[in-house]
């Protein structure tokens, strides 16, 4: 890929916290435009990363940029929308009142505030629970609040931290094709993380992780085709498989 046509660029990129190196020497690029799965096992380094990407990462080393800039710099603060497990919606507000605080924060101005907050929970599907206290909501239309003040600003980058762990099937698929829209239609990238492997399929493009190192790139059709597998699923075993020996053999 043309270094420039990618929204995150890492070469060498390690991330050390308490004496354990949490990622080691990562090199990968993250197209524009694209959805991209970050898939792997909880504690293999997902979300480190994605820290990492967003500027919220102490200890990074080696080179990180983030739509063509050093990651974490100022300027790209308006750029990015971050997702975390954890919801960031205040509990004693509405979900309006929400967004609203959110929006004034990125510095949106009053007059186009309403707008930006309806889009967002048209977006999310939220707008009969607008006006429900954030302490009201079921754990999925948390998350979903969670997710529309990431939406907030039409950011360029989207880096979401297992934004669909826990909702019913009929949500997962209207928030997947939620995704695409926002890649197809504005433009935007979006990097996902997940540990549930069927959900792999729904990625134009895949990176898959293991112990802080990025085990392969590519389509799902490609990593399939890599290692003469029908599913993800097991095409992530036999990467694995491949890379024990590796290390029983070094």
């Amino acid at each position: 890929m043309n270094d420039a046509k990618a929204a995150v660029l890492a070469h060498g990129l390690r991330v050390v916290r308490g004496g354990a190196e949490v990622l080691k020497g990562l090199d990968f690029a993250v197209p524009r435009g694209s959805v991209t799965g970050l898939l792997g096992p909880s504690g293999c380094g997902k979300t480190t990363l994605m820290r990492a990407i967003v500027g919220a990462q102490a200890r990074v080393t080696g080179t990180l940029e983030v739509l063509g800039r050093p990651a974490g710099g100022a300027e790209l603060r308006h750029r990015l929308g971050y997702l975390t497990q954890s919801p960031s919606v205040y509990l004693d507000l509405t979900v309006r009142q929400n967004l609203a605080y959110y929006a004034a924060v990125l510095g949106i101005g009053r007059a186009d505030r309403r707008a930006a907050v309806g889009a967002v929970l048209d977006d999310v599907d939220l707008g009969s629970h607008a006006d429900a206290l954030g302490g009201t909501l079921s754990g999925g239309q948390r998350a979903r609040a969670s997710l529309a003040v990431a939406l907030l600003g039409t950011p360029e980058l989207l880096v979401l931290d297992e934004p669909t762990v826990g909702l019913d099937p009929v949500l997962r698929r209207s928030l997947w094709d939620l995704f695409h829209r926002l890649a197809a239609e504005r433009g935007a990238t979006l990097l996902i993380s997940s540990h549930v492997m069927d959900e792999a399929d729904r990625c134009q493009r895949l990176m898959l992780m293991r112990t802080g190192r990025v085990l392969a790139e590519g389509s799902p059709a490609e990593l399939r085709e890599r290692t003469g597998t029908d599913t993800i699923e097991d095409a992530f075993l036999r990467l694995v498989a491949d890379d024990q020996r590796r290390e029983e053999e070094a």
